[in-house]
């Protein structure tokens, strides 16, 4: 069977990412940590759209969960044919008041897992000719973010990454689109205990997001940016000066 993996889903963007594909038909496997909320989810896609959902709960930031997951994927005898790694974390404050270890989860769930899964799903999407790849990045790729350094400098990653890997794949039939919201509404700003920053404040529809990223995947383009604000501030970097990017950055933070 072939379905639609959707990581973090259990709230904000991998919540709509699930009913989009949903409605499109697409069977589903839903991966996070909250089972209860993936469960609930799991049963209004089904009782709407008459798809399979599967559910897999997952912590991501650990080591080998990637692995795990892929290995009961596997297990159930499912194809991924579109991957949307979605989830991502960080936290608001200076690098050197951060303890070590919440720092490492956020490279954990933002770079490491993305890259676990969209090299396990890569060989047979190769073999066939035919599969995509979404990653969810961020404005905050586009230039360095004190206050919140090592959430900016992975999102970072992940753009350079997916600009690569769709140039890598691209003759394989294979999509791989990296989708750059701006500050869209969702539980982030309040994981990451930053309800009060000025991003918060300029916060958009998580709708307009999803279904901006599904259009750029199915069209196979490299990067989106979500936006026309967002998209004139991402264009800007390139050519401020990066001290005032990163001055920017601080007081919005």
């Amino acid at each position: 069977m072939d379905v639609a993996l959707v990581t973090g889903a259990s709230a904000g963007l991998g919540v709509i990412f699930a009913k989009k594909l949903a409605a499109q038909k697409q069977n589903l496997v839903l991966v996070a940590r909250r089972k209860d909320r993936l469960e609930a989810l799991a049963k209004e896609l089904k009782t709407a759209h008459g798809v399979e959902v599967f559910v897999e709960t997952a912590d991501l930031g650990e080591p080998g969960a990637a692995a795990k997951l892929m290995k009961a994927v596997a297990g159930q005898k499912l194809t991924i044919s579109t991957l949307i790694n979605n989830a991502g974390l960080g936290t608001l404050g200076n690098f050197a008041e951060q303890t070590p270890e919440s720092q490492t989860n956020i490279v954990n769930v933002n770079c490491t897992s993305l890259i676990e899964l969209s090299h396990a799903v890569l060989p047979e999407m190769i073999a066939r000719k035919s599969g995509a790849i979404l990653n969810v990045a961020s404005t905050a790729a586009f230039q360095a973010g004190p206050k919140m350094s090592i959430y900016y400098a992975s999102k970072a990653f992940v753009l350079s990454f997916s600009e690569a890997l769709h140039d890598e794949v691209k003759k394989h039939g294979i999509h791989v689109s990296c989708l750059c919201p701006g500050p869209t509404r969702t539980e982030f700003f309040e994981t990451a205990g930053a309800t009060q920053i000025g991003l918060a404040k300029l916060a958009g529809s998580p709708e307009s997001v999803v279904d901006t990223g599904l259009k750029a995947l199915a069209r196979n383009k490299t990067f989106v940016v979500t936006g026309l604000h967002n998209k004139i501030m991402a264009q800007g970097t390139r050519f401020a000066p990066r001290a005032v990017t990163r001055t920017i950055a601080r007081v919005l933070m």
